[in-house]
């Protein structure tokens, strides 16, 4: 069945006056604004420029051989003059940043006759949004040169920060605004190797600067050794599993963390393959074969499809001859997931990326981790022990913060931790994909710290205050965590901080 498109109302090449103005040249930068017919209408009316501008494009990455990183990119709804830049990349390794524009915190969601229609809890509202799809070979991007194939983050955050420069260089405008970088799942591993590049880059070229404010990430992976230790914990908690596996897989953790440590002290690639196929078939699988056909990202749910959500409207939309026209990606076929770039960064799987994190802390860069509370494959548990455990200057004032809950309009939408410029938010009634849950709280959620603000929270006396007092009720039961039953029967087993 073909889907009417609703398609755009405005195709115009711009890549000769933008690359021209920037002194890029035309062959790296090639650039398409769009407009469905159900785009979202700027908030504001500017006079000469009635709509904010939607863009698809291609960047030739400089530093690469062929390597053509495509992107969206979403002007702010608001059209404010100071509203961050933003850049949102999606996980896998090797998924498309697209699903994040259709389902979770791009401009549109997908109605029933398959058309885009406006996302009222884009994250554009308030942001400049740019959508990437990387390493290259995902997505639309491409490279006929194997040569730029990327196996590590190494690669990835020279890829980025190369993209960057090139976006700015042909968009002069968001030269000075806040910069923020985000994203979810891999993106654990991916923000802050790209953020730490930046920052390395701005200390190295005070003359160039990009302005980093800030990261987040959301159902990250940034600490196997730790979060892996997560799994049985997290799976017993939320009686996916039973005490008598539960013991038996973290019996077998020990050696896990041993094999996902060896990685990270020898960097040998054929190591890292081997610590993450032991782990995976001791520690995660065991948990998978015992819940049957649970969706990994949300355990409320069932898996339905390879990716355990159906994402077929968005494949069979965006694969239209005419949208991609739209789009100026020509014949390119899209993919969610690339199987080989997935592939080829399995030796960078197991890699510890929160060490990256504590120099930018200690430098102001605001950082935050966030978790929907349902989501298994990059629990909230495993998340808020890495964070726990990460060594900086504040980190006793983080492990004494109290846990707060966190209020939307009035109602517990989940809990925070923070201390200096370091947070931690559980989202409830969320799993792996926040954004797509919980739309409005991540949207609070995401401006709120863009702005440098604090999120609204709210302790035991104020629960008159609240309008949900079931939901907070069970927040409170969620906040407190093990049980004094479970804290006993987890002990001896417990094996996942780091000091």
């Amino acid at each position: 069945m073909a889907w009417s498109t609703g398609l755009p109302i405005a195709i115009a090449l711009i890549f000769v006056s933008s690359a021209a103005a920037a002194g890029i040249a035309p062959d790296r930068l090639r650039e398409t604004t769009f407009q469905f017919e159900t785009a979202p209408v700027a908030d504001v009316k500017l006079e000469g420029q009635a709509e904010p501008r939607h863009i698809a494009g291609y960047f030739k990455l400089a530093r690469a051989y062929d390597a053509h990183m495509f992107y969206f990119f979403f002007e702010s709804r608001n059209l404010g003059a100071t509203d961050p830049l933003v850049l949102w990349m999606t996980g896998g390794p090797g998924c498309s940043s697209e699903m994040a524009v259709f389902y979770e915190n791009g401009p549109f969601n997908f109605g029933d006759d398959g058309k885009p229609m406006p996302n009222p809890y884009g994250w554009d509202v308030g942001h400049n949004m740019i959508f990437v799809d990387q390493p290259v070979n995902t997505g639309f991007s491409y490279t006929d040169d194997d040569r730029d194939r990327v196996y590590d983050e190494k690669v990835v955050a020279d890829d980025m920060l190369d993209f960057l420069q090139l976006f700015i260089a042909a968009h002069p405008e968001f030269k000075d605004r806040d910069f923020f970088v985000t994203g979810e799942s891999y993106a654990g591993h991916y923000v802050p190797a790209v953020a730490s590049r930046v920052h390395a880059h701005n200390k190295a070229h005070p003359d160039a600067q990009i302005n980093l404010k800030g990261l987040a990430i959301g159902n990250g992976l940034t600490d196997p050794a730790i979060q892996y230790g997560a799994y049985a914990d997290y799976a017993l908690l939320n009686k996916v599993i039973g005490k008598g596996l539960h013991d038996q897989i973290n019996m077998v953790a020990p050696l896990c963390r041993w094999g996902i440590n060896l990685c990270n002290s020898v960097g040998i690639t054929a190591i890292c393959y081997v610590a993450l196929l032991f782990c995976q078939d001791t520690q995660f699988a065991p948990i998978l074969v015992a819940a049957g056909d649970i969706n990994v990202y949300d355990i409320r749910k069932q898996c339905v499809g390879p990716l355990c959500y159906d994402f077929s409207r968005l494949d069979e939309f965006i694969n239209q001859a005419e949208v991609r026209k739209s789009l100026g990606v020509g014949n390119r076929t899209w993919e969610a997931c690339s199987p080989s770039v997935h592939a080829d960064m399995m030796g960078d799987w197991m890699k510890d990326y929160e060490q990256l994190v504590p120099p930018m802390l200690e430098d102001g860069i605001a950082v935050m981790v966030y978790a929907g509370v349902q989501d298994l494959i990059c629990n909230w548990l495993g998340n808020s022990r890495w964070v726990d455990a990460m060594p900086w200057s504040q980190a006793a004032e983080f492990k004494a913060a109290p846990e707060r809950p966190w209020l939307v309009d009035g109602k517990a939408a989940g809990s925070v931790k923070m201390a200096g410029p370091l947070a931690f938010v559980k989202v409830a009634d969320a799993g792996h994909m926040v954004p797509m849950d919980q739309g409005k709280a991540a949207l609070q959620m995401i401006t709120t710290f863009t702005r440098a603000a604090a999120l609204q929270t709210a302790d035991e006396a104020a629960d008159s205050d609240l309008n949900d007092a079931a939901n907070y009720a069970a927040l409170k039961a969620d906040i407190a965590g093990v049980s004094a039953a479970d804290k006993r029967a987890l002990r001896p087993t417990h094996l996942v901080m780091q000091s």
